[in-house]
């Protein structure tokens, strides 16, 4: 007959073998957690020159509305007093302003929580239950 060692842990209560396994698996947790840190971080310093050439795009466009806002100005200055000119792209500029402050609350009022609420409620099922199951083991 072969003799076999038994493992350490065989001679270890059950709760305590629970509780460990319990802190093991927060550890695992907190690893995966900063592995997908790592890997977001990575991800978002490959779209730093898109960002870069974003915003330049922005100022750029932003000084081409300035622009063409000059350009309104001076075509409708021909017709009438420049301070009314500038009054009347004013509030053309105001109200398209509003209407699209006013689709994007609707889109925003409509649209689900960004929250993943599936995750979340998974997370916390399994969260209780390890609780409960190193609870039982006490």
């Amino acid at each position: 007959m072969e003799h076999t060692e038994r493992p350490r842990q065989a001679d270890r209560p059950i709760p305590e073998l629970l509780r460990q396994l319990a802190g093991d698996t927060a550890t695992l947790v907190r690893q995966e957690l900063q592995l997908a840190r790592s890997e977001t971080v990575q991800r978002l310093k490959q779209f730093q020159p898109a960002a870069i050439a974003g915003g330049a795009a922005a100022i750029l466009a932003l000084g081409a509305f300035g622009a063409l806002t000059a350009t309104l100005i001076a075509l409708l200055s021909e017709a009438m007093a420049v301070w009314v000119a500038a009054l009347i792209v004013t509030v053309v500029y105001a109200v398209a302003a509003w209407v699209a402050v006013s689709r994007a609350r609707s889109v925003i009022a409509d649209a689900a929580s960004p929250v993943p609420e599936q995750t979340v409620e998974s997370v916390r099922r399994d969260v209780d239950a390890v609780r409960a199951g190193v609870q039982r083991g006490r």
